[in-house]
């Protein structure tokens, strides 16, 4: 039996529940004896002969919407919704809501189940409405507020998700001071882009406000300092950025050269290289140390050096870097067995996922603070290399 089936069943199961319990009250007025209607039972026999569309169809003519069989119409509403017949599922959730005998209860179900419609539906202004509604009841608040934080966060509108996430983080259990971070790096990012530099500065200090841990936050002020010839200031927050997370580290070695060659000092970033290393031996570090030291002091010195350092850290990168060397150094190795050896690498590092989420597992060649997979913020790590 189809999965959709199993989902139908336990509509068919409400409907003979409160079908039942209407013949109960007949037989008590009347001293009849009670029957379950046809219609009930034609309903069972579509679903048992896998006609899902049909037991639909039976199921909802039968029901009439009342404050007995309100249920009914919410679990087929969902059901139409899970199916993708999102006009389905906001016609009977609407037809509930304009229903007058409703307990207050019932009322807020059908309002959030219409705005999770509305939303599967892509209408968000609407969904917000309804949601708008359902916090005036003061009821199943933070449900309501994870739906608007969800609009919110699609529609990139950043102050008002930060409003919603203050909010949930006060009701909750849950912490939301990462993402009320993210979010007030999300507004940092887009005055950056517009060259609003005050703005910048002061989503940077109300991201760090709410979570000192927050990376994305010292990479932007590293970033933007860079952008304004304050190199040492530049430095400052790319070192804040290794105290806070190490595997971070290689997404601020550009700057942090940029920033050394401006000040007339690049040998500081080989110094830094090396204390990183020491610590948390990333292949790609790994590989941008091999590549300054042969830069400043030949091909030789950088072999030896690679060497060292995969004796006891070996990395694909690395190795990679070092056949490379040693090729182009003419090392006594057939090259024909190197040209296939680094295509292999090639092709291995082309298609190595270089990012993952920790909540969901969502890989990606890309950083995405926003992980288009769970939807977590700061969720996605650098994958280690090997």
């Amino acid at each position: 039996m189809h999965e959709l089936m199993w989902l139908l069943l336990p509509v068919a199961a409400l409907t003979g529940w409160v079908v039942g319990r209407r013949e109960a009250a007949s037989v008590q007025g009347s001293g009849r004896r009670g029957s379950i209607p046809d219609s009930y039972l034609q309903g069972i026999n579509y679903l048992l002969n896998d006609e899902r569309d049909k037991a639909l169809e039976v199921f909802t003519q039968m029901a009439e919407i009342d404050s007995e069989t309100a249920e009914a119409h919410l679990a087929l509403g969902s059901l139409f919704r899970r199916r993708g017949e999102v006009d389905r599922a906001i016609q009977i959730h609407q037809n509930l809501v304009a229903r007058p005998n409703l307990t207050t209860q019932q009322r807020i179900y059908a309002l959030l189940a219409l705005g999770e419609d509305f939303m599967k539906a892509g209408l968000f202004d609407r969904a917000e409405e309804v949601f708008g509604k359902v916090i005036e009841q003061d009821a199943h608040v933070e449900q309501a507020l994870r739906n608007l934080l969800t609009i919110y966060e699609h529609e990139k509108e950043w102050s008002k998700a930060i409003d919603v996430a203050q909010r949930l983080d006060r009701i909750s259990n849950r912490d939301y001071r990462d993402s009320i971070a993210q979010l007030h790096c999300e507004l940092a990012a887009a005055a950056m882009a517009e060259g609003e530099v005050a703005t910048v500065r002061e989503q940077i200090n109300k991201a760090l406000k709410v979570d000192r841990g927050c990376v994305r936050a010292n990479i932007l002020r590293g970033d933007l300092e860079r952008e304004q010839k304050r190199c040492r200031a530049a430095i400052k927050a790319y070192k804040a950025v290794a105290r806070q997370d190490l595997a971070m580290v290689p997404e601020i070695v550009d700057g942090l050269d940029a920033c050394f060659e401006a000040q007339g000092t690049p040998e500081r970033l080989e110094g830094f290289l090396r204390e990183v290393i020491n610590q948390y031996p990333d292949g790609r570090l790994v590989a941008r140390l091999a590549e300054i030291v042969s830069e400043r002091r030949g091909t030789h010195e950088a072999l030896n050096e690679l060497t060292g350092l995969l004796r006891r850290h070996p990395t694909l990168v690395g190795i990679r870097r070092l056949v490379s060397l040693a090729y182009s150094m003419g090392q006594p190795i057939d090259p024909r067995d190197l040209q296939i050896l680094l295509g292999l690498f090639d092709r291995l590092e082309a298609i190595r996922s270089l990012y993952r989420c920790k909540k969901c597992g969502f890989s990606s060649r890309s950083l995405f603070w926003h992980c288009p997979g769970c939807k977590q913020w700061a969720s996605m790590r650098p994958v280690e290399e090997i």
